[in-house]
């Protein structure tokens, strides 16, 4: 052939911020290493990399003779490093001066420790949006890969997507690639001759093409039964051979080499979009539902392929909708971003401000903040990991101002209230040096952030159990793995009997939910969404009125509702004083029928103090080993009555979180648990322990009903042993 034809390798290596060093670990030993080990034998082939900031800096710490590897194949000219958003945050998702901050210092810190000149970044999740390009563009980069999904829903075939195009914004340029998707579904799943045979077909339909494929490193090694696939039985060195056997006419080079020799196929203006499983991904569970039948009935009619260019999915935003734990994160780093930047406008600077920036760019990761194939905002370590980076910005950013938790800083207390979650209405934040409290008075006047900020630690980082569009294939069983398969088509299981677990939220699972019930409902039916709810106060709107003093804020919140058709009011108020670390909580209940009782409840949700686990468990208020009683571990069911306090204890975190009542009180206790999708297969993951009050209320000569609670958060054991490891580090 007289034109080769150029195919561009480009992997993309990423652990989000958050994940267990053990899967960083294996994920090194089972992918980014032997790729390289394999890679290096094969001269004559040059790749494109790109691997996340999170990764990269976890690599630097525990193996640093990767990166020098990396670093003498970028000056041999064999890789060519791609950079990126410096933490893998979707950029649509962040405002522009986070985009812009993050792509330029993650290309300087690639520069400065690899010797790279960095040209092209790798997309996050391919979530694109045509106003991105001018950011971009203004970051230094000169191209991204998309997926040919995205062309084709700019109405370009197959035929034509052979080469890269231009792209602009404001007058501000852009190279984009498509990423071939049947490279990405046959690499490394089909046989390497399948891979040449495809490439062959398409030098001979137009010759001079570049065809790019730019996907997960993970598949090569990482993804379930892949290490075995692709280095055991030797698929990455039959591929590579392949390649070489073939450069009579098939050249393997880099993005950056294709673009100074091949001109462009033209200028285009790209639709939103992100790759094909992503846009399904965001769909509402229903539309999932009718999205995958329609298909799946066009399908086999053979009749699909001709209206797939046309067919798309969901918007990648609405993730913030489907799931609102992920709009809360989103809203509570958008709070963090604000508030960075009006510092820095007011002249803040320093190491303290610095390091409130990086802190914030991690919190900015995208894997927390969507769900697909991968396991994301469903798992707690992921949401945990991101509000403690967000909660750390906050804090530096206190430190700075002389407003820390640091010995001889001030201790304060502020009360304030904004659209702090973007829904339209105002919340309200109550917050000291020890804690932050936001509630939401008009849905149903509950708390939906508590942060331990010693510990940078979120107490409603929870998430409700809902409805997926998988869930039927979790009805439906287990099915035949017995090939490698990519694992959008795997169906495995973690655990025996997950469809008896799956159980649906009609709301957010968050703190001071109140409820009531008929007076003989269960800790069973409650716990099984099957007791009557008898008022309108769970999601209804409550009014708000601050209440400042000196050293002491109140939130006081107000409904006029109704229980079974009778009206009810209730008066419930939340007070924090300065450097306070326990929120006294106080209702009343009026216009109570004076012929019976009612039964009246709160329920409190405490996440990332997971069940099951050893030094995890209830007590009666005082901890074991000073004398109190343990009620068993944090996934037990309780049905007390006459309790003083409740407490929860987590000797990982160094955490002791109790409700201490002036009455004596009925309180259930029970897991919140969901059955979702990762990469490795279905699986049960707890997600908070509900904690729920429960009076059976009469009314005094007034009518009313009234008690007082007092949540306290105790972070000392953590703050003991920080401080006596910050001791150790200081005598070495």
């Amino acid at each position: 052939m007289s034109q080769p034809l150029r195919l561009v390798l480009v992997l993309h290596n990423h652990q989000p911020i958050g994940n267990f060093d053990g899967v960083f670990e294996q994920s090194y030993q089972d992918s980014y290493l032997p790729f390289l080990d394999v890679f290096e034998r094969f001269h004559n082939v040059r790749i494109g990399l790109h691997t996340s900031g999170s990764l990269m800096e976890w690599l630097a710490e525990k193996h640093p003779e990767y990166l020098h590897r990396l670093a003498r194949l970028v000056s041999e000219g064999r890789i060519e490093i791609l950079g990126g958003a410096y933490y893998e945050p979707i950029l649509t998702m962040i405002p522009p001066r986070d985009r812009v901050g993050q792509i330029a210092s993650y290309s300087e810190w690639l520069s400065n420790r690899l010797g790279a000149t960095i040209r092209g970044m790798w997309m996050p999740e391919r979530v694109w949006e045509q106003s991105l390009t001018s950011d971009i563009a203004e970051a230094g980069i000169e191209y991204t890969i998309l997926d040919d999904f995205h062309f084709k829903n700019a109405g370009w075939t197959e035929e034509q997507l052979h080469g890269y195009f231009v792209t602009e914004e404001d007058g501000q340029m852009l190279s984009v690639f498509p990423g071939s998707e049947p490279l990405r579904y046959k690499i490394p799943f089909a046989e390497p001759h399948e891979t040449i045979d495809y490439l062959r077909g398409v030098a001979e339909r137009a010759p001079g093409a570049v065809v790019l494929f730019g996907d997960d490193g993970e598949k090569f090694g990482t993804w379930p039964d892949t290490k075995e696939h692709v280095y055991d039985n030797g698929w990455l060195h039959r591929f590579f051979e392949a390649l070489e056997q073939n450069s009579d006419w098939l050249y393997v080079t880099t993005p950056s080499e294709a673009i100074d020799h091949v001109a462009p196929l033209g200028k285009l203006y790209i639709p939103e979009g992100s790759y094909r499983e992503m846009t399904e991904w965001a769909l509402p569970a229903e539309q999932q539902i009718l999205f995958e039948d329609a298909k799946h009935h066009l399908e086999e009619a053979n009749e699909f392929d001709a209206i797939k260019p046309f067919c798309r999915g969901g918007f990648w935003r609405n993730f913030k909708v489907r799931y609102p734990e992920t709009g809360e994160m989103y809203a509570r780093m958008q709070m963090v971003s604000r508030r960075l930047v009006e510092a820095r406008a007011a002249g803040a600077s320093g190491d303290l401000v610095d390091e409130a920036q990086t802190e914030l760019y991690r919190g900015q990761c995208n894997c927390s903040y969507w769900h697909g194939a991968f396991g994301g905002v469903y798992l707690p370590h992921l949401r945990n990991a991101i509000y403690d980076k967000l909660i750390s910005a906050d804090n530096l950013l206190d430190r700075h101002e002389g407003r820390g938790l640091d010995p001889g800083q001030e201790e304060w207390v502020e009360l304030d209230s904004a659209d702090y979650n973007l829904d339209g209405r105002q919340e309200v934040r109550l917050a000291s040096n020890r804690l932050v409290a936001l509630a939401a008075p008009s849905d149903g006047g509950r708390l939906y952030e508590l942060d331990a900020r010693a510990i940078r630690h979120n107490l409603l980082a929870t998430l409700a159990r809902r409805k997926e569009a998988y869930h039927r294939k979790v009805l439906a069983g287990p099915s035949d793995n017995s090939e490698v398969a990519s694992i959008h088509d795997r169906v495995v299981f973690k655990q025996e009997g997950l469809d008896e677990h799956l159980q649906y939220d009609d709301t957010t699972r968050k703190s001071m939910v109140d409820h009531f019930y008929d007076c003989d409902a269960s800790l069973e039916a409650v716990s099984m969404g099957e007791a009557r709810e008898q008022g309108d106060f769970v999601s209804g709107h409550y009014e708000a009125r601050l209440r400042r003093n000196t050293g002491r804020m109140q939130l006081q919140m107000t409904r006029d509702g109704h229980v079974d058709g009778v009206p009810v009011r209730i008066i419930k108020g939340v007070t924090l004083e300065a450097g306070g670390s326990e929120l006294e909580i106080a209702y009343v209940v009026e216009g109570l029928p004076d012929d019976r009782p009612i039964h009246f409840s709160s329920e409190f949700n405490i996440a990332g103090m997971p069940s099951g686990a050893e030094g995890r468990f209830f007590h009666n208020g005082v901890r074991p080993e000073d004398g109190g009683e343990s009620f068993g571990e944090l996934g037990s069911k309780l049905d007390l009555h006459d309790a003083h306090a409740i407490g929860l204890f987590d000797d990982w975190l160094g955490l002791d979180v109790s409700l201490r009542f002036e009455q004596p009180t009925s309180v259930w206790t029970y897991p919140i648990a969901t059955v979702s999708q990762s990469e490795a297969g279905f699986e049960l993951v707890h997600q908070s322990v509900v904690v729920q009050p429960h009076w059976w209320i009469q009314a005094d000569a007034q009518g009313r009903w009234s008690t007082k609670m007092r949540m306290v958060v105790d972070t000392s054991l953590a703050e003991r042993r920080a401080a006596e490891h910050a001791g150790e580090m200081a005598s070495v």
